[in-house]
């Protein structure tokens, strides 16, 4: 496997709960008010990303968002049961250049880009993987460079080099689960060695539950997600081995639509300004950050 590092925190402090001024943000929708980590520079909308928008979006005032909100940091749910972390806060801050209001619906992961290519949703935030093979329904404007990281049990012997005949937890439909895990599992079964047992979760909380009550020997985790588990359970768990297939995070985006340009102009001004390397910052995953929003950056 080609192992790519990234010079990545393994513990990933929370964003510091701020405040936006003088910009779109915090409405009431299907999915519950906004409830993101924000930063506290005011945001403005972006008059050339504005141009940009479909006409249908621009004229509702709206900016329609999926999110499964299971994968804390990332995506997660407040008290109330609305979406919170710094995906929800940057994906909200994309939503005021764009002078949009952020309407969240709260959904299962594989049921966000179906949502977006019925046009149901303009844009889905949750933690997505860009992918070749997903590239193939959905557009996606890219904004970290991102990787894999396991978590086992204090003092655990087992690596992702060395899991044949274990449990793996992992969150349903990431790509931990559709690609890493089953392409694992077959290299033991092509080495005479015991499938490795892939136990699914619907949510991360799941995922790291089944860990610490011994239910899975590990769990395979985008590498923020995995370093949060690890900091909140204080020496329960410990990451194991390193961090592996990095790869870009990306907004996705109805393929060949003009959504897509929109979403990217606005990155691109939130980078240029500063506000996207100062939430990048505030959840401790800056040396992730990009220079520039690429369009299906992904090769692989």
């Amino acid at each position: 496997m080609n192992i790519r590092r990234l010079l990545l925190p393994v513990a990933v402090a929370s964003a510091a709960a701020l405040l936006f001024t003088g910009c779109v943000n915090n409405s009431e929708s299907e999915g519950g008010s906004t409830g993101g980590d924000a930063p506290a520079t005011s945001i403005t909308a972006d008059d050339a990303a504005v141009a940009l928008l479909p006409a249908e979006v621009k004229d509702s005032g709206v900016l329609r968002i999926g999110t499964d909100a299971e994968y804390p940091p990332n995506e997660y749910k407040d008290d109330a049961g609305n979406p919170t972390g710094w995906g929800v806060t940057l994906a909200e801050a994309v939503s005021a250049k764009l002078g949009l209001e952020p309407e969240w619906e709260i959904l299962s992961f594989d049921s966000i880009i179906p949502r977006i290519q019925e046009g149901a949703l303009d844009m889905g935030s949750s933690s997505f993987t860009d992918t070749v093979e997903r590239q193939a329904s959905v557009d996606f404007v890219d904004f970290l460079n991102a990787g894999s990281l396991w978590a086992a049990p204090a003092g655990s012997d087992i690596t992702p080099d060395d899991a044949c005949g274990k449990t793996v937890a992992v969150q349903s439909g990431t790509i931990q689960h559709t690609d890493e895990l089953p392409a694992r599992s077959q290299e033991c079964v092509d080495a005479g060695k015991p499938a490795i047992e892939i136990l699914p979760f619907e949510g991360q909380p799941e995922v790291t539950n089944a860990v610490v009550n011994g239910k899975a020997d590990a769990f395979s985790a985008d590498l923020p997600v995995t370093g949060d588990a690890v900091a909140k359970l204080d020496g329960q768990l410990e990451a194991v081995g390193e961090m592996f297939d990095a790869a870009p995070y990306g907004f996705a985006t109805q393929k060949g639509g003009e959504m897509t340009k929109a979403v990217q102009a606005a990155l691109q001004s939130l980078i240029d300004d500063g506000t996207y390397l100062e939430i990048l910052t505030a959840a401790g995953i800056e040396s992730g950050a990009v220079d520039e929003a690429v369009i299906n950056g992904a090769t692989n």
